[in-house]
């Protein structure tokens, strides 16, 4: 069996940063869920957790932010893949990715 054909449940939460952005969080998620199906992933679960507040506030121009979680299978590549196509996107300011629901 090679790692190409294993495939396993991921929760990747991310904090999107939305101060920039024209679009709206809807068409943000969208966008990553498209990202997701580009790497031969298949999402199953979308969960908009809303906006917090930080406990901790790094930025006092960036105080609280966009909780998302999204619950996709895909191959053992998959988190890696994940995090170099969103590398570079502002519009991402934290991301984990877990294996497992």
């Amino acid at each position: 069996m090679t790692t190409a054909t294993i495939r396993r449940a991921y929760r990747a939460s991310l904090i999107l940063d939305l101060r920039g952005s024209v679009d709206a969080p809807e068409t943000v998620i969208d966008r990553l869920k498209e990202v997701i199906k580009s790497i031969d992933c298949t999402v199953t679960e979308v969960e908009n957790l809303g906006q917090k507040e930080f406990s901790r506030v790094v930025d006092r121009k960036f105080p609280s932010g966009l909780y998302v979680q999204f619950h996709f299978e895909g191959p053992v590549t998959a988190p890696t893949a994940f995090r170099e196509k969103l590398r570079l996107d502002r519009t991402i300011n934290r991301m984990l990715v877990q294996v497992g629901k």
